[in-house]
């Protein structure tokens, strides 16, 4: 294998988005890791739509989310319409400075229920 060619598969696996959902009665925790962007948003939105309506309160931990565009904020926002529309509560968890940024340019902090700073820890 030539020089370099494997650091960039572990590059892209560093920076793909996972999604891991922890989900108790009545309520989930999903966890996100690397970029929330255009061509990865659906892995965000099927798995968290589809826990709608019978999970009422949805936490996202966004601790290890390394990037997110603008196709990655239109994916936080309609989760939160579909969560309203279902009588379901979305909330955040541990932005960090740039997406706490991203939501704040674009007014949409108001819009979401922020329950905790950097390194809180969700069961």
């Amino acid at each position: 294998m030539p020089p370099g060619e494997n650091d960039e598969s572990e590059l892209d696996d560093k920076s793909r988005l996972t999604v891991e959902i922890d989900r108790a009665p009545g309520e989930a925790l999903v966890r996100l890791s690397g970029r929330l962007e255009a061509g990865a948003t659906d892995g965000l939105y099927l798995p968290v739509r589809a826990l709608m309506p019978q999970t009422k309160r949805i936490v996202l931990d966004l601790t290890d989310l390394t990037h997110m565009d603008s196709m990655g904020l239109g994916t936080l926002v309609r989760l939160y319409v579909s969560a309203r529309a279902a009588g379901c509560d979305l909330e955040l968890v541990n932005l960090g400075k740039r997406i706490r940024q991203l939501l704040g340019m674009t007014n949409l902090m108001s819009f979401f229920t922020i329950i905790g700073e950097n390194d809180v820890r969700v069961p």
